[in-house]
């Protein structure tokens, strides 16, 4: 998981919920990657569809983008535990 910044934290609390309690967004880097299909839960980066773990850090963050592009991560997350 990553902890988001005050600065998107704010940003995302403006806009509104995918679902009770989260929201799907996209994440572009700084060095232009882009990851979709993210959710985010009370400020936190908790998974992202089709990766088991999270490939960059909050500090390459260059823009998050609101797109409630749902999926079902519960389930996605019961066949793909994060490795501890």
């Amino acid at each position: 998981m990553i902890t988001l910044s005050t600065k998107w934290i704010h940003e995302l609390a403006s806009q509104p919920e995918t679902g009770m309690g989260y929201q799907v967004v996209s994440v572009v880097l700084k060095d232009g990657r882009q990851f979709d299909q993210i959710a985010v839960v009370e400020g936190l980066i908790t998974q992202i569809r089709g990766h088991k773990d999270i490939p960059f850090t909050q500090d390459e963050i260059a823009k998050i983008i609101l797109t409630h592009d749902k999926w079902d991560f519960n389930v996605e997350r019961e066949e793909n535990p994060p490795a501890h």
